[in-house]
């Protein structure tokens, strides 16, 4: 495969600017059950490879099924028509970067794909009983998932590397029903659960089995709880709430592409300017971010990004001002960057790169635990496990609504809450933060359906989120 990717680049390299090549081999395996019984089933596989091309500035894509010569040799002719066709206009080099050499392997204690699938079924069957035990619940949902990704990049400036990712995770979730409503409570997350890059071990860890009792309890619990009230008052994210929020607010907010106008058309813009580096305060000086693609788990994690640009930690946000921006080559370059992000991703390769992100992290504070959190408060919410969201194309007004709440008097959880919600501005929100939990509360939210492109991209991120603390925020909003 190197040698047919290498083939191609340096055919396409006589007639462009600039060429790269992928092939990328995928396989992924999801199985659910619902109310005890087997709900999906599905094993599914692609392979092929995406050829891309810049000629003057315009960039010519196209792709083939499977390893095929002549296949993978046609799409770098209609690679480079493409780009023939594309207007002339002027356009920066992309930004440079060292050849990437070399392959890398996520690491992984237990292959899922070698594990019998009647012993991932009898988990999934297990733990979904467990969700029944008690009264109250009527839907018991249980979910299993793992994805292998091998791909191979060639460039004409040299490049040649090899990497392969293992990711496997899972969830559940309960519903109940009642009063004329129906409630849901999920375990660790309702976005696909959650999943890492690492194996099997990693599925097991969550011991779903173990947790789904109070799970299904909680379900039931809500249909009898109390709404959250409507008011103004401090307000705690719990992590898997916090996490979307990361996502939602700054990650998309400071996708290079977005900044530029790039995603208009489709997915919106951005509240942040390419030249406000150094000067826009999104947050409180207790609030930092950082994306990552470095951290161990994530699934933005990798060795090289779809351009062949390495893996690195870029500072978003210092002290509460914006420091850096996720990019790629070609965008980095047109503000004057040095280097890429490394932040240019792919869904498989029948897909071109664009600006995606990588882990966007919250940096850790030193308010403790959650619980520390909690009892440093007088009087507030907690929200935990988002149920649902809303935000405008330029990532400023938002809403989000949650699976449960707390009220919080005098540091401690006085009851639970049902149908909690908060609204806000972006830079608003992250100002009014004045407590983040350390490291050791930190957890490593994940989100597997990310969409974002024309035509459509599916990417799989995570985000490390520590609990984190907001003061006067507009909470049970209708």
């Amino acid at each position: 495969m190197r040698e047919l990717l290498l083939d191609l680049v340096d055919a396409a390299a006589r007639h462009a600017d600039y060429a790269d090549a992928r092939h990328v081999e995928r396989r992924l395996e999801r199985l659910s059950t619902r109310n005890g019984a087997l709900d999906q089933l599905d094993d599914t596989r692609s392979e092929g490879i995406g050829v891309r091309v810049r000629i003057g500035g315009a960039w010519g894509f196209a792709c083939a099924p499977g390893r095929d010569r002549a296949g993978a040799e046609a799409a770098v002719l209609r690679a480079l028509d493409l780009a023939r066709s594309q207007p002339s206009a002027p356009a920066a080099e992309l930004a440079p970067e060292p050849p990437a050499r070399g392959s890398w392997t996520s690491p992984v204690e237990r292959d899922p794909f070698a594990v019998p699938l009647e012993e991932k079924l009898s988990a999934l069957t297990a733990a979904d009983a467990a969700l029944r035990e008690g009264t109250g619940v009527s839907l018991s949902l249980a979910h299993y998932e793992a994805l292998l990704t091998r791909s191979t990049f060639a460039s004409s400036e040299g490049a040649v590397c090899e990497q392969t990712t293992t990711e496997c995770g899972g969830g559940l979730s309960a519903v109940a029903l009642g009063h004329g409503e129906s409630q849901v409570r999920s375990y660790p997350s309702p976005h696909g659960g959650s999943v890492a890059q690492a194996g099997y071990e990693h599925f097991e860890g969550l011991d779903l089995t173990g947790r789904a009792p109070a799970v299904g309890e909680q379900a039931a619990a809500l249909i009898r709880a109390p709404a959250c009230p409507s008011r103004r008052t401090t307000l705690i994210l719990a992590a898997d709430q916090l996490g979307l929020q990361i996502h939602e607010s700054i990650g998309h907010a400071v996708e290079l592409d977005r900044v530029l106008g790039r995603e208009t058309s489709y997915a919106g813009g951005s509240f942040v300017a390419a030249d406000a580096t150094g000067s826009l305060r999104i947050g409180s000086p207790v609030v930092g971010f950082t994306a990552d693609a470095t951290t161990p788990g994530g699934l933005g994690s990798y060795r090289w990004d779809d351009e062949g640009v390495e893996g690195q930690r870029v500072p978003i946000v210092r002290e509460g001002v914006l420091t850096g921006f996720l990019s790629s080559r070609e965008t980095a370059a047109e503000i004057g960057l040095g280097r890429s992000g490394g932040c240019a991703r792919a869904d498989g390769f029948t897909r071109q790169p664009i600006v995606r992100m990588t882990n966007v992290n919250l940096d850790p504070g030193a308010a403790g635990s959650l619980e520390d959190l909690i009892a440093d408060t007088d009087d507030g919410i907690l929200i935990d496990t988002n149920r649902s969201w809303s935000i405008d194309d330029r990532r400023l007004h938002f809403q989000f609504e949650g699976e449960a709440a707390w009220e919080i008097r005098g540091g401690e959880r006085i009851r639970l809450l049902r149908n909690p919600s908060y609204a806000g501005v972006t830079p608003e929100l992250w100002r009014s933060c004045d407590a983040v939990c350390s490291a050791e509360a930190s957890w490593l939210a994940s989100l597997t359906d990310c969409g974002k492109g024309e035509p459509g991209q599916m990417a799989r991120v995570s985000h490390a989120a520590p609990p984190a603390r907001f003061r006067s925020v507009e909470v049970g909003v209708v």
